[in-house]
């Protein structure tokens, strides 16, 4: 198993969370992105990273990296519901910064949703995003985020 970060859009509270986790059960991470993100940490006195991949400056080129690395089993990090979509495809788990999970049950619903959204916006009737990150917001991930890898450790 190994752990993907779609690191551009992922607050960075998020991103420390699951490198230490990922390091300190001994599971590869892989953060994407099209310029270079803190990806050490110390544990137990050590420096420890994560594995880089710098993407070219074009659309998408991140999401269609982890698409090309990411094999079934494996965990991703995105809030980019139509990255999310084609990871479910291949049937890798997939949860964003927030601790929501997505599944082949929901993706269709929340892609459907996020189209919306877009459009809406396309018209300039976007709806008011919500851009703080707070302690709150990183617990809820954190509690999604172990049981996850709870169930994945156990599948092993």
């Amino acid at each position: 198993m190994k752990i993907f970060v779609d690191a551009d859009s992922c607050p960075r509270p998020a991103r420390d969370l699951v490198l230490k986790r990922s390091l300190k059960l001994d599971i590869q991470i892989i953060f994407a992105a099209n310029h270079p993100i803190p990806c050490e940490c110390e544990i137990d006195g050590v420096i420890k990273r994560a594995q880089m991949e710098i993407c070219p400056n074009t659309d998408n080129s991140a999401d269609d990296r982890i698409v090309e690395l990411s094999e079934e089993g494996d965990l991703a990090v995105t809030r980019d519901v139509p990255l999310a979509k084609r990871l479910v495809e291949k049937d890798v788990y997939v949860i964003d910064d927030r601790g929501r999970v997505f599944t082949s049950n929901n993706i269709n619903e929340l892609l459907s949703l996020r189209n919306f959204s877009v459009g809406l916006a396309d018209s300039g009737l976007g709806i008011e995003r919500i851009a703080n990150y707070s302690k709150k917001e990183l617990k809820t991930f954190a509690d999604s985020l172990d049981r996850l890898l709870t169930k994945l450790i156990k599948c092993k």
